[in-house]
């Protein structure tokens, strides 16, 4: 499926929603006041959100319900799978760093990936919150929201759990590893 057909079939849906809905059983503690009724309607109402659920799941990111904006009734799905998803490591920062390396160019970058799946990387505050979740990110790292100022100066933010503690690195925007991807939030 490329990023311009952003329809799933009617089966597709169906097993998407059938796979959130258990991983949303399996997983209450991430969402106790949460009930699953209520984030099947918003998901059969947009049918685009869905589609973005499903880049993160075909791309590893097991994606599930971690809150909701009462303010906004939405309801708020990050990454969660153990490690970093898969099917977005190896990928620099944003396209000027990807565009600024002479050789051995990774093949995508971070934020170019999340936008083309309707999905934003999480923030430094949103990768701690998910880590209070759960332990996530122990062999791998993933890229976070970088400030402004850093990514001028030619760095980038990226977090991992290690030694019973969530980090934050720096980075040049450029380099990119195997077990470097990205995590991404979604509100439905």
């Amino acid at each position: 499926m490329t990023g311009k057909n952003k329809q799933l079939s009617r089966e597709q849906q169906e097993e998407l929603c059938s796979i959130l809905k258990a991983r949303f059983e399996k997983n209450r503690h991430r969402h106790e006041e949460i009930e699953w009724a209520g984030v099947q309607e918003k998901l059969e109402a947009d049918t685009e959100k869905m589609w973005s659920l499903h880049e993160m799941e075909r791309t590893g990111g097991e994606p599930d319900v971690v809150g909701y904006d009462q303010k906004k009734d939405e309801y708020i799905f990050y990454d969660c799978s153990k490690e970093s998803p898969k099917g977005r490591r190896s990928v620099c920062f944003d396209r000027e760093a990807l565009e600024s390396r002479k050789k051995h160019k990774p093949e995508n970058n971070a934020i170019d990936m999340a936008a083309s799946m309707g999905i934003t990387l999480l923030t430094e505050e949103q990768y701690r919150a998910l880590q209070n979740l759960g332990e996530f990110d122990l062999k791998t790292s993933s890229w976070v929201q970088t400030p402004k100022d850093i990514r001028k100066l030619g760095g980038a933010l990226f977090c991992d759990r290690r030694f019973g503690h969530v980090f934050v690195y720096h980075n040049g925007a450029e380099s990119y590893y195997a077990a470097r991807g990205f995590r991404g939030s979604l509100r439905v």
